[in-house]
């Protein structure tokens, strides 16, 4: 894989793992990388869960400063897009995805960890948006997707001040969704992420696709985004196994190909 980016699979789950020391600081390299592996990862039969991680010290402290530093303002118009595009397309993995966040994730670091399903911490994590220090704002998702998370008012101060959420005070905002010891992160991230190697991974993607879809649309147009994805399962063969053990084995026993 890439110099600063890897992707390990294992009993059908697969690490993104960000490997540029001291604090996985996300140049170009790295994002362009980051988006090879998860274009691989959501293309990958065998990889059924995708965990992002940084390391066991650090998630991503954000944007290697220094390089934008250097760019002129007609560089970060070309860069700007494609550094988001590149989170996004994390985003739009059709599989349970959780980011695994040890030590800082912020700025571009923490938009990452929005781009997955579930954020998992450790008890010594600093979640946030600092841009404002910088003179900026976030520029790959912070703004829209922590909104949908969070709400306005919540973002506004996060991305106001500028301030490091502590892991507690991120979970009970929403920022995280489960904060542990620093040193279990990315094993609690694999429990998550395994409970969904034998599930129906296309009834996984169906759900993802109408939940995140849906969001972003009128009730009336997702309703009908959702019932075409409900029926459109009937053509896989999970859900025919889903039903036909459901009525001989009853609820919870059914075995996935995921096909």
């Amino acid at each position: 894989m890439g110099e600063f980016v890897t992707l390990d699979v294992e009993d059908g789950i697969g690490t993104i793992r960000l490997n540029r020391p001291p604090m996985n600081a996300i140049n170009r390299q790295l994002q362009a990388e980051l988006r090879v592996a998860a274009l691989e990862a959501g293309g990958r039969a065998d990889v059924r869960a995708v965990i992002v991680y940084g390391g066991p010290k650090v998630f991503a402290a954000g944007a290697d400063i220094k390089e934008f530093a250097a760019m002129s303002y007609a560089d970060i118009c070309d860069y700007g897009p494609e550094l988001s595009e590149s989170l996004s397309v994390v985003a739009r993995l059709p599989k349970p995805t959780v980011a695994a966040i040890t030590g800082f994730a912020l700025g571009g670091g923490y938009e990452l960890a929005l781009c997955c399903d579930r954020r998992i911490a450790g008890d010594n994590a600093k979640v946030g948006q600092p841009e404002t220090l910088l003179g900026l704002i976030p520029g790959a998702g912070g703004t829209q997707r922590l909104t949908r998370l969070i709400g306005p008012a919540r973002t506004k101060d996060i991305v106001y001040t500028g301030r490091f959420v502590p892991a507690e005070e991120a979970l009970a905002i929403g920022m995280v969704d489960e904060v542990v010891a620093p040193d279990d992160v990315y094993e609690a991230a694999r429990r998550w992420a395994g409970r969904f190697t034998r599930a129906a991974s296309r009834a996984l993607a169906a759900a993802k696709a109408a939940i995140d879809g849906g969001a972003d649309i009128d009730l009336d147009n997702a309703l009908r985004l959702e019932s075409t994805l409900f029926t459109g399962l009937f053509a896989t063969e999970d859900t025919a196994t889903g039903l036909r053990s459901f009525i001989e084995n009853g609820p919870g026993k059914a075995e996935f190909n995921g096909r």
